[in-house]
């Protein structure tokens, strides 16, 4: 598998990191800054004796090299600063991600997309519309980061591993996130038997803060390690070497009783991109919330057009 990672910022590099050293896939990795990527790429073979692994990454700032890729995942663009939304970064994305999708495609016309780039639903219908790709082949990484942004949080909370608590959410990445509680256990215990009304609703709104939160601590730049792990997670996926249903921002096509918008939902990923949207047994209210969260983002696509 040939993947290439568009931008070499931080969540660009560990990404490419993460996916070199665990031989997912021939990396390339490409920026527009001369010899960053280069030298990134540089010192990640220079690491593989000491880690132990084939050092399959090459750096640089030339789409030629993309060409053939299997799988490109898009972190190109600006990053959060303090006080700032993800809805801020609209204007100032669209036009990277744009000149990133007219760049590449010619040469990988077959590839599938992972956009990583703020605000992600809309960057995802962004990179759709722009590569012209069927809609399954483009996706975006927003369910598998919120997720086990929650995941940690209720496991710090509970004293217990993360690796013992399952949880999702759906809907956008950000305000109108959708937490699942009836289908998130800690130990196969419901959630809800262990925590108050009050304590789920704290834990969902510092996951949905979360982003945020690491941009105020940081002040500068803002979270690299979760997104670029969840980044990876999508490409194990899309490798064949996992068959979980993952929380991806996809194309919805009458699941949930959503029609032709992008949105957080659970979905199978393969070589194909979305080969199955997962139906999940919702109730009254997380189904209105998550058709909420549909049409919130219909709404701020539609502001694309304006840009």
């Amino acid at each position: 598998m040939r993947v290439t990672v568009v931008g070499s910022g931080f969540v660009g590099q560990t990404t490419a990191m993460r996916l070199v050293e665990r031989g997912l896939a021939e990396v390339v990795l490409i920026d527009i800054v001369e010899g960053l990527p280069q030298g990134l790429a540089l010192d990640m073979r220079q690491s593989a004796p000491v880690v132990g692994f084939e050092p399959t990454i090459v750096g640089t700032n030339d789409y030629a090299d993309t060409a053939g890729s299997d799988v490109v995942v898009i972190t190109a663009g600006f990053p959060r600063q303090p006080g700032m939304s993800r809805m801020d970064l609209l204007g100032k994305n669209a036009g990277i991600v744009r000149d990133v999708i007219e760049r590449f495609a010619p040469g990988s016309p077959n590839a599938i997309v992972i956009v990583v780039t703020n605000p992600l639903d809309e960057m995802t219908f962004l990179a759709s519309d722009a590569s012209g790709f069927p809609k399954e082949r483009v996706m975006g990484m927003a369910g598998v980061l919120d997720s086990a942004r929650l995941r940690a949080f209720i496991a710090q909370e509970l004293g217990v591993s993360p690796l013992v608590v399952e949880a999702m959410t759906l809907g956008s990445h950000g305000e109108s996130m959708v937490p699942l509680p009836r289908h998130a256990t800690v130990g196969g215990k419901p959630l809800a038997e262990l925590v108050d009304e009050a304590t789920l609703e704290r834990l969902y709104a510092r996951t949905r803060d979360a982003g945020a939160e690491i941009v105020g601590l940081l002040k500068k730049g803002s979270a690299y390690y979760a997104p670029s792990a969840s980044a990876t997670r999508m490409v194990e996926a899309i490798a064949g070497a996992r068959n979980e249903a993952l929380p991806v921002c996809a194309w919805c096509t009458g699941q949930y009783g959503i029609d032709d918008v992008y949105v957080g939902v659970p979905a199978r990923l393969s070589a194909a991109g979305v080969s199955e949207i997962v139906e999940l047994d919702l109730n009254d209210d997380e189904l209105g919330a998550l058709r909420a969260a549909a049409e919130g983002i219909r709404a701020k696509c539609a502001d694309l057009a304006s840009l």
